[in-house]
């Protein structure tokens, strides 16, 4: 499948993290592993030369399409794509923004429903990642062992009897892991307890990241959580260290949503409705309002204040109304000003079906 019918495909479908379906999909968007792995024939990144990134990328590339597990992967060459498309793949967590904005040889295997995805010569030559809808960390896990079992019988990994899978960032050497849950945290922000909440986890060696994961700012009151070092510890000790700690974020954010109910219910419900009211009728709209203002509209439902829409709805709007995604959807590049128009027309109709399709209204 060529490149734009890959990403033709993805634009009209939602991905496997934004169903809104996992376990605690209230708080929890989405549970992430991640996996860097390097290949014992060539030297890092930063030290490749042109011709060293063609190479591994295309010894990726031969080893994973015979692969039967993998038959049903769609192969995109970040390289070759103009920047509203690889910004689009950002948007929507395949890519990471590094792999985006690199140079030379560099690619992406993508699972047909989004559930994980292959960076080829990113930091690292292979970064595999796992996405889940809610808190799923153990599924997450099974799956993505499997897949970098598939690899490992195909490639030759650069590993450490002693120190594990070299990589080529220092804290990544032991597992090469990564493991991220995104949480949706605006009652702690409101309330402002999100500064002591995140010293308290950057205690325990956790790091607290943006939508768009490390040096991105907060959007939408999303927040990664995500384990800081990977040497010295083993996989399930890293999956148990986060997963240990999100029910505790997730009881934090209930008690402050409920904090916020019992003490100012009218105020809460007139922000809500508020928020709903402007996304149903604004006429321009920037890209960090929708986000700010949807935020407020996805508590309200979770805490039954709008019982017209569903979540879903929500998710799928926090991404498609992000610069690339719009763009995209429209059919053409468009500048700020009129993005921000484009933007408001597709709030208020998707909205609008979001109402139909429940039954609640049918005007």
């Amino acid at each position: 499948m060529k490149s734009n019918e890959t990403l033709n495909r993805l634009t009209g479908q939602c991905g496997e993290w934004l169903r809104g379906s996992g376990p605690e999909s209230d708080i929890v968007i989405s549970s992430r592993i991640r996996l860097a792995r390097n290949l014992a024939d060539f030297p890092f990144i930063r030290k490749c030369t042109p011709h060293d990134r063609s190479a591994i990328e295309r010894t990726v590339r031969e080893k994973l399409l015979p692969a039967k597990e993998l038959s049903q992967l769609m192969y995109v060459n970040v390289d070759g794509l103009e920047n509203l498309d690889r910004q689009f793949l950002v948007e929507r967590q395949l890519i990471s923004r590094e792999l985006a904005e690199s140079v030379g040889a560099r690619s992406v295997a993508i699972d047909e429903q989004e559930k994980f995805s292959l960076m080829v010569n990113e930091e690292d030559h292979l970064r595999i990642q796992v996405m889940k809808s809610g808190l799923d960390l153990d599924q997450a896990w099974e799956q993505i062992n499997e897949i970098d079992d598939i690899l490992e019988a195909r490639l030759r990994y650069a590993f450490h009897r002693r120190l594990g899978y070299l990589t080529a960032c220092p804290t990544n050497v032991g597992t090469g892991m990564r493991v991220s849950v995104m949480v949706h945290l605006p009652a702690l922000v409101l309330t402002r307890q999100l500064d002591r909440v995140f010293r308290s986890l950057q205690k325990i060696s956790l790091a607290v990241r943006g939508l768009y994961g490390e040096g991105s700012q907060s959007m939408g009151d999303f927040y990664q959580v995500s384990n800081q070092i990977t040497l010295g510890r083993s996989e399930i000790d890293l999956i148990k260290q986060v997963g240990d700690v999100v029910p505790v974020l997730i009881d934090y954010e209930r008690r402050a949503r409920n904090l916020l109910f019992s003490q100012s219910e009218k105020d809460l419900h007139d922000r809500v409705s508020r928020a709903y009211g402007i996304l149903c009728t604004a006429q321009t709209i920037s890209s960090e309002e929708t986000m700010h203002l949807l935020s407020s509209v996805r508590m309200g439902i979770n805490l039954g204040l709008i019982r017209d829409l569903e979540i879903p709805t929500i998710n799928q709007l926090f991404i498609h109304t992000q610069p690339a995604h719009l763009q995209r959807i429209h059919g053409s590049e468009l500048d700020t000003e009129n993005r921000n128009i484009e933007r408001a027309i597709y709030l208020q109709r998707h909205l609008r079906q979001g109402r139909q399709a429940d039954g609640s209204e049918t005007n």
